[in-house]
């Protein structure tokens, strides 16, 4: 068997458990070995029992986890896009076929949670303004009788 990657990433929670593939043994069955256990968050690599990882091992590690990141980064925002979709399909179902009890049913869950997500994307967005120097809001009007 020829072609397989020299590692496999089982994907976990946190992270992923870390094999060592092997194929080049005497009855030419494929062989798993663990090597190590991966928290993609906090970055830890542990190795599996006493294990010493090799510089290959580390190296092929640090690949996946950069490749690793960038896909969760990616899906954070596809997630991100798919919810807008839903809330307008939302408000279409709302809008157009939703019964009164439907209604009833989601209204103050929907409107609790929009609030919330409205509250900080509002205070994250003036966050933002005040960092790049623009106004918070509409400047003041000037009271016309202190300009005489």
């Amino acid at each position: 068997m020829t072609g397989l990657p020299p590692y496999y990433f089982r994907v976990r929670e946190n992270g992923a458990a870390v094999f060592r593939v092997d194929t080049e043994n005497r009855l030419r069955r494929i062989e798993m070995e663990q090597i190590a256990v991966i928290n993609i968050r906090s970055g830890e690599v542990r190795p599996h029992g006493e294990r010493q990882l090799l510089p290959e091992d580390r190296a092929a590690i640090s690949a996946w986890m950069r490749k690793r990141r960038a896909l969760l980064q990616r899906r954070r925002i596809d997630d991100i896009r798919r919810t807008i979709d839903h809330l307008n399909l939302t408000a279409q179902w709302a809008q157009s076929r939703a019964t009164p009890e439907e209604l009833s049913d989601i209204t103050d869950s929907l409107l609790l949670a929009m609030h919330d997500l409205r509250s900080i994307l509002v205070r994250r967005k003036a966050e933002r303004l005040q960092k790049a120097g623009e106004p918070r809001g509409k400047p003041e009007a000037q009271d016309p009788e202190a300009q005489e």
